[in-house]
């Protein structure tokens, strides 16, 4: 039977995600709604 507190205590992350985590912190990229505000700007400036 496996030992959860013992496995915890052995957990390393992984140096490619920390990697993926700041690449992704330091760009700021835009997410949906991001997309829908730039969209709806557009239309208004439109009419």
């Amino acid at each position: 039977m496996l030992d959860f507190e013992e496995e915890l205590k052995k957990f390393r992350p992984s140096p490619e995600i920390d990697q993926v985590e700041d690449n992704v912190y330091k760009n700021n990229l835009a997410d949906v709604t991001d997309l829908l505000d730039e969209m709806l700007k557009e239309i208004k400036n439109r009419q």
